[in-house]
């Protein structure tokens, strides 16, 4: 299936910034975007365990990452839109600010854009973010490599399915001893549940995206669409009335604006963007291996930032993560 938007239209709008980085090998867009993939992902892992003793809900959150993304996104997309239309009289959809059609843009986000935000989020409130670590970016690899097969028709390799072995390994050691203790009582299930949910739904939306050939801008745009319109409109009804506790307009307003500031532009446009290029060139298997080096680089990043302990979970973990997804790209490529 050809991409939905062409590269003339894009041209036409796309900022100065974006056009010169279309200009660099594919070889060299690809790995561009996914080391900037890898650290946001890593970022975002850190800083929500540092968040877990700030003001804000969870769902407050997943707010400022919606809202955060659509000060900047909706504008973007209508543009886009008046471009495309210029073209195509009847092209996008969501009142004219998501470029792709409703179908593609609600599929994609649903999963992508409004579950994928309400799962992660919602599990930090019941397990410790330690489990998230490992849980959301550490099993996207597995969940991607199913849904490629009745999605994608692909298959997997011996080789694939050694990596994927390693790669699930390596994120279990990474967790340390506290994911044993997830079912021993308490609602701690519950969060470990959220977070396998929450990798579910972008790696549906990754096999998704390259189903359909999407772009990565209209892509992300069109997620962030959904998102809004679905999300923000019910969390402030259920907050307004009741039902939905919220620390929004009580908690410091520098916490508020970071967390909108990294969780919309850098966790959603910057690491959106990015994730779906990476897509384009590496496939969606491929880049969720590669992404499975967060758990692992997060775990660093908390011995560094936040003083957690380094022992040799952490360690041999990393070995059977790097391993692996050394044995799932060879494999691709020489398939």
């Amino acid at each position: 299936m050809k991409p939905l938007a062409n590269a003339s239209t894009d041209n036409a709008w796309m900022p100065f910034l974006f056009h010169r980085l279309r200009q660099l090998p594919p070889r060299t867009l690809g790995a561009l975007a996914a080391v900037i993939t890898v650290l946001i992902w890593t970022a975002f892992i850190v800083i929500a365990r540092a968040s877990a003793k700030g003001h804000l809900l969870p769902l407050d959150i997943a707010c400022m990452r919606i809202v955060g993304a659509s000060v900047i996104l909706l504008p973007w997309g209508y543009v886009y839109v008046r471009r495309l239309r210029e073209q195509q009289a009847h092209a996008g959809s969501f009142f004219g600010l998501s470029p792709l059609p409703w179908h593609i843009t609600l599929r994609c986000g649903v999963f992508g854009g409004l579950l994928y935000a309400v799962f992660a989020y919602s599990g930090f409130f019941f397990a410790p973010a330690a489990h998230g670590s490992v849980l959301m970016p550490g099993t996207l690899a597995l969940w991607a490599s199913l849904l490629a097969i009745p999605l994608l028709g692909e298959r997997l390799h011996s080789r694939r399915l050694l990596g994927l072995a390693c790669i699930t390994g390596g994120g279990l050691l990474v967790g340390g001893n506290s994911l044993l203790h997830a079912l021993d009582g308490g609602e701690v299930w519950k969060g470990d549940l959220l977070f396998m949910s929450a990798a579910f739904c972008w790696s549906t939306y990754s096999v998704l995206s390259r189903r359909y050939g999407l772009q990565a801008i209209p892509a992300i745009i069109a997620i962030t669409c959904c998102a809004f319109f679905s999300f923000v409109p019910a969390y402030a009804l259920l907050c307004a009335s009741g039902v939905l506790q919220t620390h929004l307009f009580t908690a410091p307003v520098g916490e508020v604006l970071f967390q909108a500031a990294f969780q919309g532009g850098g966790s959603v446009v910057m690491s959106g963007i990015t994730f779906t290029q990476m897509i384009r060139y590496y496939g969606p298997v491929r880049s969720t291996m590669i992404t499975s080096l967060v758990p692992g680089l997060s775990a660093l990043g908390a011995v560094w930032w936040l003083g957690e302990p380094l022992d040799w979970h952490l360690i041999v973990g990393l070995l059977l993560v790097t391993g692996g997804i050394l044995f799932g790209v060879q494999k691709a490529r020489q398939g």
